[in-house]
């Protein structure tokens, strides 16, 4: 499977300027980061309770 190149994303960056707006965009682009921060934060206290389980 071949990654991502620039000609695909650009592609994809257009559908979503048409879908959201250009005003739109950042807001969603914020929500999606804020998503994967905690998603992050829950893996690490997820994994330091089953460290304190195993001691």
């Amino acid at each position: 499977m071949r990654s991502i190149g620039l000609p695909e994303l650009l592609i994809i960056l257009g559908i979503a300027v048409l879908l959201f707006g250009g005003r739109k965009i950042p807001e969603v682009a914020k929500g999606l980061g804020e998503g994967i921060r905690n998603f992050k934060n829950a893996l690490k206290s997820e994994d330091k309770v089953e460290e304190k389980k195993q001691a």
